[in-house]
């Protein structure tokens, strides 16, 4: 079973999948898990590399039918509060719109709708609501849950490291990947699949709600059961850690970004850097400018390409990257700004360029 798109054309089947349909009433989490756990038998003698890259829960937003009714029942319990939406603009205009702007304009006539908006505002989700996505999400979870109980046994879970990790934020912001897509509101579950409160923005966004992820790591005899770590990593890091956790020698000169993260597990401490991101093109979710970003510390500094505009926040004390810190802080802003530049060209990173068709107002 192979197929080479980022998401399925659905998960019952049939599926689709270069050949593969599978048979009726199967869900495609439980049949990938099921493949999960055959590699695993059949290569239990010897070292193995499983990466389980679930579907789930990209979109198409499809739960497993016995999971929604049981988030059904759950929702018709449940009361929320405050605006189901909020709306969110693009901080490289050149006037922005400020929080009590948007949070004003949201109620507005022209305002109303799930589409690309006025002065390129979009839609957020606040609310936790979907039964659909409730249903992917405990799918997956199970599935971890069934490898899990698989190499235990076959008497291999002390010897197996595991890592449980997510590549970006959730879709709380629609795909506009086509501008003029409007959105009924019969199908805002399958358009808008989760919150990413507390965090700001949504999936293909530089704020902590696009990049910010969960990861559970379990690596036998040396990680400590049931703790947590708050020092910020990054997927540039596996390598150089599975490598390490292998007892493999590390490559003299470095191949590729990251560090071993492993004196984290065993409860020590890594030298403090800045962990860098960079997003060179307009997102399919959201209307704000391509652009980079850098965390240092408790410091992250944004930097839009259009107008050239920065953001500076204080995660420690602003993890909603509400409050802009860059006018108050200009000394930190420069050095943040002068290391991200040096990264990129340490790099090579692409940078945009500007359409000489383009015509438009960027609305």
């Amino acid at each position: 079973m192979g197929y080479n798109e980022g998401w399925p054309q659905g998960y019952y089947a049939p599926f689709r999948l270069n050949g593969y349909e599978g048979e009726e009433g199967e869900y495609l989490t439980d049949v990938m898990t099921r493949e999960a756990t055959k590699y695993i038998e059949e290569h239990k003698d010897g070292p193995f590399f499983l990466y389980m890259s679930h579907f789930a829960v990209h979109d198409p937003i499809q739960g497993r039918k016995d999971l929604v009714e049981k988030y059904r029942r759950k929702l018709a319990t449940m009361h929320y509060e405050g605006d189901p939406y909020i709306l969110e603009g693009n901080p490289d205009d050149p006037d922005p719109l400020t929080r009590g702007e948007l949070d004003s304009l949201v109620h507005t006539k022209a305002y109303q709708g799930y589409r690309v908006l006025p002065q390129r505002t979009v839609k957020i989700k606040q609310h936790q609501d979907n039964i659909e996505f409730a249903a992917m999400v405990e799918a997956m979870d199970e599935s971890l849950g069934v490898i899990r109980r698989k190499l235990e046994e076959l008497g291999i879970a002390d010897n197996t490291i595991v890592i449980f990790y997510s590549d970006n934020g959730g879709m709380a912001g629609a795909n506009f990947g086509r501008p003029d897509r409007r959105i009924a509101k019969d199908a805002l579950d399958r358009a808008y699949a989760t919150s990413s409160l507390p965090l700001r923005g949504a999936k293909g966004w530089m704020y902590e709600g696009g990049i910010r992820v969960p990861m559970i790591v379990c690596y036998p005899g040396v990680g400590r059961a049931g703790t947590e770590c708050d020092v910020p990593v990054i997927s540039n890091d596996f390598y150089y850690t599975l490598l390490d956790m292998a007892s493999v020698d590390v490559p003299k000169e470095k191949v590729c970004e990251g560090e071993s993260i492993v004196p984290l597990l065993e409860g020590g401490k890594i030298e403090k850097r800045a962990l860098y991101w960079h997003f060179p093109h307009y997102s399919n979710h959201g209307m704000q400018s391509p652009g980079g970003a850098i965390r240092y510390g408790d410091y992250k500094l944004l930097e839009y390409f259009e107008n050239g505009t920065v953001q500076l926040f204080d995660l420690k004390t602003d993890l909603g990257e509400q409050h802009d810190l860059s006018a108050e802080k200009p000394g930190v802003v420069k050095k943040l700004r002068k290391m991200l530049h040096a990264w990129r060209e340490s790099v090579g990173a692409s940078m945009p360029e500007p359409n000489p068709n383009f015509t438009g107002d960027k609305r």
